[in-house]
């Protein structure tokens, strides 16, 4: 990204209270993007979002929806966001400097344990795609490689044993849009593939050293490079498959464990372990695709319901409409 990007988009952040992450993400990293009409989108990470909340709703209380300002204020937007949807409050059509943005704001201790484990994966999902990140006070990048490191053994277990490095980005673009449900009517249906075309780079500089670490491991090699057609070969062996899961966050191994079954054993650290019983790649393969379906349906659909009323039912409308205008051009 430019300088002169960098320092636009960094400076709405001179009107907000101070946050301790912030990243944007979507069209705005397409290196052809020049279409200042599009809404550039950021995800604010602070301590206390309660605190944050009440400083925001002083400096900018046009942000917010006004029942929710008027109902309960701060504590109201915060606990919204934690018992209705997943963690995150979003504030949509936000007018700054010409532009129209959207910005959610999370506590970073939310933030952190989605990264690592999972559990509600939203925003996890999010940073296994490009992002610019603005502001990293707590060295969200380097936690980070744990959510891109799990995202590739996912799609690999996706993936046949012969695949180029497109298809590789593909699949760990779709994996937080399986069972999403604004997928079946509010979603371009071509998203995942334009994503992947319009950032292919950002995707290859942000996957190079995980893919040279599953080289190393022999989990795959490069047969041929040929630009975005570059084919990989991967070992589908079940001492391979049995690597890639191990790989996967424990709230995943857990659901796949109730499932397939678990062996515990001690570890050298004396700690009891689960390990999840594969006989087959392709049933540790679909048992994995359904706990991540699940997870991201009940995560879409709280989303959905905080954000519709969190956003006011005009901008609601507004947001929502514009979606399902793509997605029904999409399908035409």
């Amino acid at each position: 990204m430019e300088t002169t990007q960098k320092d636009e988009l960094s400076s709405f952040l001179s009107v907000l209270p101070p946050v301790d992450f912030c990243c944007v993400y979507g069209s705005t990293l397409h290196p052809n993007n020049q279409d200042k009409s599009k809404m550039v989108d950021y995800i604010l990470g602070v301590s206390d979002p309660i605190k944050w909340h009440s400083a925001n709703l002083k400096m900018n209380s046009d942000h917010y929806a006004s029942w929710m300002v008027h109902l309960g204020g701060a504590r109201l937007i915060t606990n919204f966001a934690d018992k209705v949807g997943v963690g995150v409050h979003f504030n949509p059509f936000v007018n700054w400097n010409d532009r129209k943005l959207k910005y959610g704001v999370v506590r970073m201790h939310d933030l952190v344990h989605d990264i690592l484990d999972w559990k509600r994966f939203y925003l996890s999902g999010r940073l296994q795609k490009p992002v610019h990140m603005l502001v990293d006070n707590l060295d969200i990048e380097d936690v980070n490689s744990v959510n891109k490191r799990a995202a590739i053994s996912a799609a690999l277990l996706l993936l046949p044993s012969k695949f180029t490095e497109e298809d590789l980005y593909a699949k760990i673009c779709s994996l937080s849009y399986m069972g999403d449900l604004r997928m079946f009517f509010a979603e371009d249906t071509n998203k995942v593939n334009k994503i992947v075309k319009g950032q292919f780079d950002l995707f290859q500089s942000m996957y190079k050293p995980f893919l040279e670490e599953c080289e190393t491991k022999n989990l795959l090699r490069f047969s041929s490079a040929e630009a975005s057609h570059t084919k990989l070969v991967q070992d589908s062996s079940l001492s391979a498959t049995r690597s890639l899961v191990s790989s996967l966050p424990a709230s995943v191994r857990s659901q796949m464990g109730k499932s397939l079954g678990e062996k515990k054993f001690v570890s050298e650290t004396g700690r009891v372990m689960g390990e999840v019983c594969i006989s087959s790649r392709e049933e540790a393969a679909k048992c994995m695709e359904k706990v991540m379906r699940r997870r991201v349906m009940v995560s879409s659909g709280r989303q959905a319901v905080s954000g519709f009323l969190a956003a006011g039912a005009i901008n609601a409308t507004m947001y929502l409409s514009q979606k399902m205008r793509k997605a029904w051009n999409s399908r035409a």
